[in-house]
């Protein structure tokens, strides 16, 4: 899955499971989802369970403090990481 699918797949889960509106100006791949309110702290677990479970990818408590995962970009970006193998 390359990286372009990989953006598409997040940003559909999260307007979708946030309601972010279609119109949103705000809301793109480089936004900060978590000062701009896109996405709370519980939120995030759900967006990690969802990274987890539709890339089948491992995310650990170390992943997220060694990666930034606050813009749809930068998830994408970590999981292209792990799908080519690296830790």
């Amino acid at each position: 899955m390359e990286a372009k699918q990989i953006k598409e797949n997040l940003r559909e889960y999260i307007v979708g499971h946030f309601g972010v509106p279609a119109d949103d100006p705000e809301f793109n791949d480089t936004v900060h989802l978590f000062d701009y309110g896109y996405v709370d702290s519980f939120g995030a677990v759900d967006l990690i369970s969802f990274v987890q479970e539709r890339f089948g990818v491992t995310v650990s408590q170390g992943d997220l403090i060694a990666y930034p995962m606050n813009t749809i970009s930068e998830i994408a970006d970590f999981v292209s990481l792990r799908k080519s193998g690296a830790n």
